[in-house]
């Protein structure tokens, strides 16, 4: 019985160690660029049924002791960590290459490989033949080139891309596109602000800002992380107590196994 109390608190000791480490990530990436926090989500570990006696024998008039039994659980474990996709606060930033999605969607990009990823970070950079990038020199997908001879570009609510010539004349160079899932949090994070596809997202849904749902681009600002700092510092002192009532729970099976060692016929 001791050992088994024994693992049940360590489990819930390793469980806190876990969300804390989650709730640390978040505070770590609060200034980032369209981050979205984590939650750690936990399960309950299987039941044992456990023989106990239901009458008591001493009792007078009663011969036999009864036995029943009783369930009792083996801890807990980490099952999952769950992102939400809460929008976060849209600030300006006043560089023309910075967009933002107002509401659901994603950038598509696409690495060297060929391999297509998702982000919410739109601060765009241009690469050494006009393209827009991101900050890790993905390509936007599809693809926008900008002219250098050009004095400015003009990026719309429905993604329509267009320079701004000397003369006042406005060029159509293309549109970015969103994408969705049905299941955001099923994406894998990366790294990098970037997600991939999984089953568990479902398939990307391609559509125009603005249009079925997805959300509008806002040019010259950014998408801020969506961290709560007071909601994480509640988290953390929720974990670290969890944490120290389960420890507390150790050192008192450890007193309980020794004084049981100690008892003397």
């Amino acid at each position: 019985m001791s050992n088994r109390a024994l693992r049940t608190a360590a489990s819930g000791m390793y469980a806190q160690q876990i969300n804390i480490e989650v709730i640390s990530n978040n505070m770590a990436n609060m200034n980032t660029t369209a981050f979205k926090k984590n939650k750690a989500e936990f399960q309950d570990l299987m039941y044992q049924e456990v023989l106990v006696n239901t009458v008591n024998s001493t009792t007078p008039g009663n011969s036999n002791s009864g036995v029943g039994t009783v369930q009792v659980g083996n801890g807990v474990k980490p099952s999952s960590t769950q992102k939400s996709f809460l929008q976060g606060d849209i600030t300006a930033s006043n560089n023309p290459l910075d967009v933002a999605i107002q509401g659901e969607g994603f950038f598509q990009v696409r690495k060297a490989d060929g391999t297509i990823l998702y982000t919410r970070d739109g601060s765009f950079k241009l690469n050494s033949e006009g393209n827009l990038v991101t900050s890790s020199g993905y390509l936007l997908d599809p693809e926008i080139a900008l002219d250098e001879n050009s004095v400015g570009v003009v990026i719309g609510k429905d993604g329509a891309v267009e320079l701004q010539q000397s003369d006042g004349n406005r060029i159509p160079v293309g549109n970015i596109q969103l994408v969705r899932f049905l299941n955001p949090g099923g994406l894998l994070a990366l790294g990098d602000n970037l997600y991939s596809e999984t089953p568990e997202s479902g398939k990307p849904i391609l559509g125009n800002p603005g249009f079925d749902d997805f959300g509008e681009l806002q040019q010259g600002y950014l998408e801020s992380s969506n961290v709560d700092v007071v909601e994480e510092m509640i988290s953390m002192i929720t974990a670290q107590r969890a944490y120290e009532l389960n420890s507390k729970t150790v050192k008192t099976v450890e007193d309980m196994m020794t004084m049981a060692n100690n008892l003397k016929r």
